[in-house]
Parts: C-alpha cells; structure tokens; sequence
C-alpha cells in the first residue's frame, strides 16, 4: 500500500508539472557515456560512438515503471523499426539505477532500444533536462541529434503522448534536407 501511494504521489508531482527550456536548436549536444541496458544487456553508451552512425533521438524521463514512462517507452519501443530505417539511434536516459533499466529495457522498452542510467544526474544537468520541482527526477524532454553532434530538436512536455511523433518528424525534415 505504502509503496502505491507514493508511486501515485509521484505521477502526480510529475504529470501536474510545467516544463522549463531545454537545450536550444543548433547548440552542441554534450559528449557523454554511460551504464546502459538493451535487452537487459549492460552495455557502455557513448553518444560520440553512436553518432558515427547516425542521428541519435535521446530522451529523458523521469523515472522507470511509472505510468508516464511506461506509455513513453512503449511508444518508442513501437517506433523503433522506423528510427532504424532513418538511421536513427534511440536512447533513453533517467536516473534510475542499471539494475532497475535492466528489468525496463526488457519489459517495457521491449528490448529494443537502450535506456540509459544517470545516477549522478550529470547527463540531465548537461541537457538541462532536471525535473523544476524534483531535482532527483528528469523532465520529460526528447532531443534529435545531428551526426555532427547538434541539436536538430528539441520537445520538452511532461505528457508523454508527442514524443515520438515529434521526433520522427523531425528526423524526416531533416533527412529531406541531406
């Protein structure tokens, strides 16, 4: 019951919040590595790394296994195939322990995208992405990276409805414009 109510007092603090601005078009995404899990697979993140590849959507949230989150992973998890076929790499980035995004990128990431951990919340501080009234959590913001390390978007709502749409727009402008 305890753990209930504070799971419910959470969704609420994070639903009912207004995000602030995040990163700003056109700056330069800060470099960063990370303990990741795909497929409950504990890997190294390195956004350089991934960038060789291509554009990378990074998003995050603010914590594993609340309904927000679970909507937004399953979302993303959906839309997988299609950031693959624009080239695209998808990493998601709360500051839930390993151990925990190890159980989420297997249920609810179903395995097909990495989630990272930000235990210190260096990566949220970097990306301005730290919750206004929850430091310890991430606002919801989801960022479009250029290989050249840009931002080519950004969209911060704590709903976690748009996300997905919004950034595969977004890699579709761009890619028009290569």
């Amino acid at each position: 019951m305890k753990r209930t109510a504070t799971w419910l007092l959470l969704c609420g603090l994070l639903a009912g919040t207004t995000a602030h601005a995040a990163l700003k078009v056109g700056a330069p995404a800060p470099d960063f590595s990370a303990q990741a899990s795909l497929g409950g697979n504990v890997f190294t993140f390195k956004l350089n790394e991934a960038l060789k590849q291509g554009p990378v959507v990074l998003y995050f949230f603010p914590a594993a296994f609340t309904q927000g989150c679970t909507i937004e992973a399953h979302n993303f998890a959906e839309a997988t195939d299609e950031y693959k076929s624009l080239g695209a790499t998808v990493i998601g980035v709360s500051t839930d322990n390993i151990d925990t995004l190890n159980k989420f990128s297997v249920s609810e990431c179903r395995s097909k995208f990495a989630v990272a951990a930000d235990g210190d919340g260096k990566i949220m501080t970097a990306y301005d992405a730290v919750h206004d009234k929850r430091p310890e959590y991430a606002q919801r913001v989801s960022y479009v990276i250029s290989p050249q390390g840009k931002i080519l978007y950004e969209f911060t709502d704590m709903s976690p409805e748009s996300h997905v749409a919004n950034t595969m727009r977004a890699l579709r402008d761009w890619k028009a414009r290569q």
